[in-house]
């Protein structure tokens, strides 16, 4: 029999929802626009991250994950599952963005993890080699690296794509995930998981996001090569490749009016939740569950059957 609740006040009895039923927001969103990079804090609504229907085995205990861009929208979501499956957990997030930052360390606490938040520029070579040493430090070791933080801006036309936007979505969506890498790897041993954050960008190209869409199909080629090269010593390399999700890097990017509609052309008629995507962090993370899988490409895509 179904459980039931009873309301107060008139005693009324009323069925308590069942797991799963919760309503994902579908658009028109309100319409806004923040400046770059956006804060979680301020988009409406909020992105849901929290994921309430997730039952946690301690798939991560005593593990230590490192991710980059985890104040915020996917890299948030992946840090709150990490801490609820057993993890600590490390984060990078830019000092604009502290507000989603405290948000997150208090989450991620919350859920018997200990939290580490590392503000600075991934842009910036000695950042990223201090990102690793400041976990490995502070948490006693390293086991999972997520590389998620991310750079996009629209452009209509190819001729008004600057050399400077080029180098510098470059420079957070590329060099940084290279970098973290060469930082991480003295601390990964057998039965350690590298996960990237591609996009269906990258896959089957996006017109107003040349650069965007360029550094992503990148990193689906790094992550296969990368496998490639780490699988004798241990190290399993995955990406994961969302389509659009209801994260702070869409109302810094598009103007309000198209904000408004983000995600509405999918199957689904809606954008992910970053609670959506997380879980398929946690399965590149567990050796219990991926042991056998390195250099995939996971498309999480709303309904969308075909990619490239």
């Amino acid at each position: 029999m179904p459980e039931i609740q009873r309301e107060r006040g008139n005693g009324a009895p009323a069925r308590r929802k069942k797991s799963g039923e919760s309503r994902k927001p579908k658009p028109p969103f309100p319409e806004q626009h923040q400046e770059k990079p956006g804060i979680e804090a301020e988009l409406q609504p909020r992105p849901k991250y929290e994921a309430p229907n997730y039952k946690a085995a301690g798939k991560l205990q005593g593990k230590v994950a490192l991710i980059t861009g985890g104040d915020s929208g996917i890299g948030r979501a992946v840090g709150l599952l990490f801490a609820r499956e057993g993890a600590d957990v490390a984060f990078t997030y830019l000092p604009v963005e502290q507000v989603d930052a405290d948000e997150t360390e208090r989450a991620i606490e919350e859920a018997g993890g200990q939290a580490l938040a590392l503000a600075g520029d991934l842009t910036d070579p000695e950042f990223c080699k201090h990102a690793v040493e400041a976990t490995v430090e502070s948490l006693g070791r390293l086991d999972i690296l997520v590389n998620n933080a991310a750079f996009q801006q629209h452009v209509k036309r190819p001729e008004d794509l600057t050399d400077e936007q080029w180098q510098h979505t470059f420079d957070t969506n590329v060099f940084a995930y290279f970098r973290m890498v060469k930082a991480a790897l003295p601390h990964l041993g057998k039965g350690s998981a590298i996960i990237n954050t591609g996009s269906i960008t990258g896959l089957e190209g996006s017109a107003e996001l040349l650069d965007y869409s360029a550094t992503k199909g990148a990193i689906h080629a790094f992550t296969k090569t990368l496998a490639q090269n780490l699988v004798e010593r241990g190290i399993r390399v995955n990406c994961v490749s969302p389509g659009p999700v209801w994260t702070p890097l869409n109302p810094s990017d598009s103007p309000a009016e198209k904000v408004a509609h983000f995600g509405e052309d999918t199957p689904m008629k809606r954008p992910a939740q970053p609670e959506e995507i997380a879980p398929a962090y946690v399965y590149f993370a567990s050796s219990a569950d991926s042991s056998y899988v390195t250099g995939e490409v996971l498309t999480l895509l709303g309904g969308e059957t075909t990619a490239g």
